[in-house]
């Protein structure tokens, strides 16, 4: 079976953690022994009903409050396919947990409470899945029980999402003609008592679609949704030399130490696209030309393989003897431009500092961490229009573009075609918190502010 990642996406009590307890419980992917331990807590809260949001809030505090306040891991598997979710908070205090969960993620459930219909929290979720080019955008219209299952809230809802996905742009055409990456699909749901999360509800008899978990069995993953002609891309993360020295368990499984004394390989997990032994690879170092070579092999838990593609961690063989180290690229040979030193990319400013033209920063892309500078901030998404402002600065939780200046030029790509190797992170050099999250844009060309040196 496949594996699906997901998370979930909402405002404060729009029932993200209910939800996401209704669909382990009634997919019965709870151990007996977890929903003891709810149960018993529920009980000791005076609660009249077991509360299954207690499945991932597990924090005290959250316990405590009622929300979500970190990111929450469930592993669950169904009889089609096995799921990794991730349940994120809705406070806009913790927005920057969202863009943690969805970053990765295949689908995002965005929850909206009937009662209230699309709020600005709602939109800023919308926008920051529109700039991480999440595959799959499944908007579930939670708590219609509350509205009596009522027909015409549900469908003012769905216009107002359809509009709002049109004004960003998510599942409209290209200007090159293609489709946008993102589909957008909206379930009304009960998650207290199981509408339409699992199992479809009789209580609708007006909505004819699919349940929530029915959706998320039959999507399509990033991966398969990834051209199978993409560019290989492979961002090193160690260089493997045992020069005869090998643990001694691997000696007892019979691995010859002279076999291995010559042994080099480059160890990483493949990015983008798919490599075969005999393919010409460039290799892409900061500050240095590209180096072209071939790889002779590819090694993948003790085994030899003739073909890796993404995600596989594997460790590349190469044909010359390349000084090669963590931060470098591995890439298909033909089909990488120019590196460069000027980042231009949209940005979700993820700290209480705000960012400030001239700030210094470290970025981090790939397997890559190189000293930047901020040479400007062009401007901020406005979520009532969705138009990007002029702005001089960005607080937190806005979305921004900005131009940054590199200490040493990398092989910069625009996110809109490569999610993997498109991003990056903006990190305070004073104590190594992350500050932005970040997707490089199209360069447009401007030339190097002599005023800025790192």
């Amino acid at each position: 079976m496949d594996i699906l990642r997901f998370a979930t996406a909402g405002s404060v009590d729009d029932g993200k953690s209910t939800l996401i307890g209704r669909l382990l419980f009634d997919s019965k992917s709870i151990f007996e022994d977890q929903l003891e331990s709810v149960e018993r807590t529920s009980r000791d809260r005076g609660e009249e009903t077991t509360n299954l949001a207690l499945l991932t809030d597990g924090l005290r505090a959250e316990r405590e409050q009622g929300i979500t306040i970190d990111v929450a891991y469930r592993y669950f598997a169904t009889d089609r396919r096995s799921f990794i979710l991730a349940d994120c908070p809705g406070h806009v205090q913790y927005t920057k947990n969202t863009v943690t969960g969805a970053s990765t993620a295949d689908a995002v459930v965005v929850l909206i409470d009937a009662r209230k219909g699309v709020l600005e929290q709602t939109r800023r979720h919308l926008s920051v899945l529109h700039l991480l080019r999440v595959p799959h955008v499944i908007v579930a219209v939670n708590k219609v029980d509350l509205v009596d299952f009522s027909e015409p809230v549900f469908r003012e809802i769905e216009a107002d999402i359809r509009r709002v996905s049109q004004e960003l742009g998510i599942g409209a055409a290209q200007a090159d003609g293609t489709a946008d990456h993102a589909d957008v699909r909206v379930i009304p749901v009960s998650a207290l008592d199981g509408d339409n999360v699992v199992d479809r509800s009789p209580r609708m008899p007006w909505y004819d679609g699919p349940s929530l978990l029915e959706v998320l069995e039959t999507l399509p993953a990033a991966d398969e949704l990834e051209d199978e002609h993409e560019a290989f891309r492979f961002p090193v993360q160690l260089a493997i030399r045992p020069q005869g020295a090998l643990a001694p368990d691997a000696v007892a499984r019979g691995l010859d130490v002279e076999e291995y004394r010559d042994y080099r390989a480059y160890a990483g997990q493949v990015a983008e696209g798919t490599v075969t032994v005999g393919d010409p690879v460039v290799v892409l170092s900061p500050g240095h030309e590209p180096r072209t070579t071939t790889v002779t092999g590819i090694d993948f838990a003790g085994t030899s393989l003739d073909t890796a593609f993404a995600p596989q961690s594997v460790a590349l063989r190469l044909a010359d003897e390349i000084d090669i180290a963590r931060g470098d690229t591995i890439a298909a040979a033909g089909t990488v431009g120019e590196s460069s030193a000027d980042l231009y990319g949209s940005v979700a400013w993820l700290s209480s500092k705000p960012l400030r033209e001239g700030a210094r920063v470290f970025v981090k892309h790939g397997t890559q961490t190189v000293k930047a500078i901020v040479r400007s901030v062009s401007g901020k998404l406005d979520l009532d229009t969705f138009e990007v402002q002029p702005a001089s600065d960005l607080e937190l939780n806005d979305i921004g573009e900005v131009q940054i200046r590199l200490a040493a030029p990398l092989p910069l790509e625009p996110y809109a075609k490569h999610r993997r190797t498109g991003a990056f992170l903006v990190i305070d050099p004073a104590d190594g918190n992350t500050l932005a999250a970040g997707m490089v844009k199209e360069h447009p060309g401007d030339s190097e502010d002599e005023r800025y040196w790192i």
